[in-house]
């Protein structure tokens, strides 16, 4: 048999366990509403951005608030997740959507293009079965289409500003400033674009502690051009030899504009060929007809009148 105080002692270690296990329920709930509510937070800020695409934007409140839940830290999609991300970097997309919302955009695609297709088939519109039989598949790939289209897109835009964004680099650092500077001049200073916007971030990377190499490497690795490779590459060779940035600057905006001049006569040849078809195909005909035309109906109205 316990004694009063052994049992009075048990009674206040009971107590000690209930209230301990009390405090941790309730740190807990409060931690899980704390997440929560960061994480509804975060979703709404996601879903307040500004988006390019039509499609986007009007299904962006539907998959940010009910399929990004359920996609974000799986780690299933941890290689689609670094795919994706790159081309929504290279599409310029960073601000628009992370990867996890790309997927779950792909996933409502899914779901919405057969109802969409399904629903302007009972409007007698005359959809083919085997198109609402594949719709999932082409929900499914139409975003990587979406992305694509900007990435070409983007790139266009980059090769029409380099030789006037690598000019100014070439002047600020020919006047005196460093190459960190010089970017800082350009974003100041130069008509917003896609490749301004590009050397701002690399900009930033640089503020933050990165090193010119590391941020440059970052740089080619987000737009994934030919020509940026090419031009961060000597930019770094010249950093690590100590060569003049300014001079090599240069060389790279005569060399751009050259290769620019090049494509341009190279597509005015190509025009010149396309246009011969018509012109033989459509222009000589009407030519023929215009000089004969009058002699053939004289002829069937009775002869020449000769």
């Amino acid at each position: 048999m316990l004694s009063a105080i052994d049992k009075g002692q048990l009674i206040i270690n009971a107590a000690y366990v209930l209230v301990f296990i009390a405090t941790f329920m309730i740190g807990r709930m409060i931690m899980l509403e704390a997440q929560s509510r960061a994480a509804q937070e975060n979703l709404q800020d996601r879903s307040n951005t500004k988006s390019s695409n039509f499609l986007i934007k009007i299904l962006k409140p539907i998959y940010s608030q009910y399929i990004v839940p359920l996609v974000m830290g799986r780690p299933r999609w941890d290689a689609s997740r670094a795919k994706y991300k790159k081309m929504i970097d290279g599409a310029g997309m960073r601000e628009e959507m992370t990867p996890d919302e790309f997927i779950a955009f792909k996933f409502t695609l899914v779901v919405v293009l057969p109802l969409f297709l399904g629903f302007m088939n009972t409007q007698d519109v005359g959809i083919p079965g085997m198109v609402l039989l594949v719709s999932p598949a082409l929900g499914w790939m139409f975003p990587d289409i979406i992305v694509k289209q900007e990435i070409e897109k983007r790139h266009k835009a980059i090769k029409r500003a380099m030789p006037f964004i690598i000019d100014l680099l070439a002047l600020s650092t020919e006047a005196g400033l460093d190459f960190a500077g010089a970017i800082a001049k350009v974003v100041e200073k130069a008509t917003p674009s896609p490749l301004v916007e590009e050397f701002g971030q690399v900009l930033r990377e640089i503020r933050v502690g990165a090193s010119r190499q590391d941020a440059l490497r970052e740089f080619a690795n987000r737009v994934n051009m030919t020509e940026i490779g090419s031009f961060v590459a000597i930019l770094i060779s010249a950093d690590q030899m100590g060569a003049s940035i300014g001079k090599i600057l240069r060389q790279q905006s005569d060399q751009i504009r050259s290769q620019r001049m090049l494509a341009a006569e190279k597509a005015g040849a190509m025009a010149a060929q396309k246009l011969m078809f018509p012109m033989v195909g459509l222009g000589v005909p009407a030519v023929f007809l215009m000089i004969f035309g009058p002699t053939a109906i004289q002829f069937m109205n009775g002869g020449l009148g000769l």
